[in-house]
């Protein structure tokens, strides 16, 4: 059978299934497979908030959104070319998704009347079958039972073989983007190697689902995306939590610092401590605490004794940290709090996406407590951005705020990953001894920073006294002076703001210097506003992005950035936090655009909100 091959430049595709289906698994090795081949990508899966909600229903319904392209791209994209349905609750959450004429490959398994009665279907409608999806080319396959038909020599239950289904339709698409299955047979080697049965059923069922799109005459094209043009180096598929962790490791070996992190497991940070708990090699210690109360001050500890500390958890977990938070910003000891957003207030939406607590990290303490606070833009950016986050600590002896969000977190796209020697160094010096002319140790004697040294316990001659009660300058000793706080209050924010003369100014993403629109960004809404900019300038719009790595400080010269136009636009996936701040610190009538719905902005409606201030 002669078939024909066509070449794409973009294409968005959507597993969704119910979330015992296997949609991450299944959607993140076809992601891997794209690296692979040098394609840029850009991932949001998509999680059901209960652990297991009832099989079959809309709740309970698990997606993964990959878009993988021969140009550069930054979002995963507004709407899907293909969307895999395992299900009925599958489609009907979907359907508004998908673009008019797209591919709807629907398991036509997933479709009986208990699945339509689940999917909340009115009796007797069955959307395969109605014409209400005669705007989209469907691609019926019976994926349950041509699953358990290639897998009927194994001894194994039903159940179990049904799992396997998922690696059949991997199968089909590979066969459909012209992909070799190496990768995942790779995978499924190193993760089931000692169960033979359950890795030879899912390799089985892998290669049915191929087998079945090449030897079907239903199916008389194939794809194929060509490689990006990318910057040449190693690359690699990563996820925001994956670099997150590498970050901390690279940090951790370029100080000299052992790694420290106490954690209590909350979605979606969690990812975080099992990701270190894998690399003792490199002499990383990870707790998991009782509580996160445990959690920061374990870590707070690890810090006072030497240690790189660090922690990690979500908004409903830093608002329990809050007051060892401020322990460490009294103790003037460095310390990484890293928050990976999530919707909220309390415990809100546990596994969609928010950002939700930048003000929580500038003001969520009791009494005049500043933090740098500093925020990643993509999954590989995490890497970069949390390395610097410890440098500011180690060198500037505070603690710092990392915003990460669901998102980013659990989001995946190329990274190039850097050589140890290209990394900057992380210069770290402890106090060995007292200073000429000093009979005892001046825990609180600050440089021209206004840093104060890192005196490790146990050092001869360098005892001193901590704690949270208010310290008296340079001496250390408690203190209730009014006038020794109201200078004790002012030199600890006095030495947060000194940080902005030893970080980069800002620099604008995309742009000219001075316009009719800069849109201000921070965190995950980059992908977003970048191609949304890059649309409205490509048609001739004097449109800029500027994208903020250090939220507090702020560059020393966003200010004068910010006045070289007529509107500034900050999006942000919360009801306006930046928006706030930028008010408050440079009296600019700043707009916003909020969405608060637990997804992404999208591209499409940034556009449209953009050309209001045109």
């Amino acid at each position: 059978m002669i078939r024909k091959q066509e070449v794409l430049q973009d294409v968005v595709i959507k597993f969704a299934g119910d979330s015992g289906d296997g949609m991450q698994l299944t959607g993140s090795q076809f992601t891997n497979n794209t690296a692979l081949l040098g394609i840029d990508l850009a991932t949001f899966p998509d999680f059901p908030a209960e652990i297991r909600a009832p099989q079959g229903t809309l709740p309970g319904v698990s997606g993964y959104q990959l878009r993988f392209s021969s140009d550069r791209v930054f979002t995963p994209g507004d709407a899907c070319d293909v969307l895999v349905a395992m299900n009925a609750a599958a489609l009907k959450t979907n359907l508004t998704q998908i673009k008019k004429g797209g591919k709807i490959i629907a398991n036509t398994d997933g479709f009986d009347a208990k699945n339509l009665r689940l999917a909340n279907y009115p009796e007797g409608e069955n959307p395969l079958e109605d014409g209400s999806l005669d705007n989209y080319e469907v691609i019926k396959m019976e994926v349950t039972k041509m699953t358990r038909e290639a897998l009927k020599e194994f001894t194994m239950g039903m159940k179990e073989k049904d799992r396997a289904k998922n690696m059949f339709v991997l199968g089909f698409l590979y066969w459909m983007y012209n992909r070799d299955m190496d990768n995942t047979i790779s995978f499924l080697k190193e993760k089931f190697g000692k169960k033979d049965e359950i890795l030879n059923s899912n390799a089985k069922a892998l290669q049915a689902g191929y087998n079945y799109g090449d030897t079907t005459e239903t199916f008389t094209t194939t794809y194929k995306v060509e490689k990006a043009k990318m910057e040449p180096g190693s690359y690699r598929s990563i996820m925001g939590n994956q670099a997150l962790a590498y970050g901390l490791i690279a940090a951790s070996q370029k100080s000299g610092l052992p790694l420290y992190l106490g954690s209590y497991p909350i979605t979606p940070a969690s990812d975080i401590l099992h990701e270190l708990a894998r690399h003792k090699n490199f002499g990383v210690r990870t707790f998991q605490a009782e509580d996160e109360i445990a959690a920061i001050t374990s870590a707070i500890g690890a810090a006072y004794g030497g240690a790189l500390g660090v922690t990690a958890t979500s908004g409903p977990g830093m608002a329990l940290k809050a007051e060892a938070m401020g322990l460490a910003v009294m103790l003037e000891i460095p310390l990484l709090i890293c928050d990976i957003q999530r919707g909220g207030p309390s415990t809100g939406l546990p596994t969609k996406t928010e950002q939700s607590d930048l003000l929580q990290a500038y003001y969520g303490r009791n009494g005049e407590c500043p933090m740098p606070v500093l925020s990643a833009s993509t999954p590989a950016d995490c890497f970069d951005a949390v390395y610097e986050a410890v440098r500011i600590a180690v060198q500037h002896m505070t603690p710092v705020i990392f915003l990460s969000d669901g998102y980013i977190a659990n989001g995946a796209e190329p990274w190039k990953f850097p050589a140890s020697a290209d990394l900057a160094e992380i210069k770290v010096s402890f106090k060995e001894g007292l200073d000429q002319g000093e009979e005892v140790l001046l825990p609180y004697k600050r440089d021209e920073k206004l840093v104060r040294s890192w005196a490790i316990p146990g050092t001869s001659g360098l005892e001193h006294r901590i704690g949270g009660l208010e310290k008296q300058d340079v001496t250390g000793n408690v203190s209730y002076d009014p006038d020794n706080h109201q200078h004790m209050v002012k030199i600890r924010q006095a030495k947060v703001d000194k940080i902005a003369d030893h970080i980069p100014e800002q620099k604008l993403d995309s742009g000219p210097a001075k316009g009719k629109v800069l849109l201000l960004g921070w965190g995950s809404t980059y992908g977003a506003i970048k191609s949304a900019v890059a649309e409205l300038q490509a048609k001739g719009h004097a449109v800029s992005h500027a994208h903020l790595r250090y939220v507090r400080p702020f560059p020393k010269n966003l200010g004068d950035i910010i006045k070289n136009f007529e509107t500034v636009l900050i999006p942000e996936i919360n009801n306006g936090q930046l928006i706030k701040i930028i008010r408050d610190v440079y009296f600019v009538d700043a707009k916003g655009y909020n969405k608060i719905m637990g997804v992404p902005i999208t591209k499409g409606e940034l556009v449209e909100e953009i050309k209001k201030f045109l």
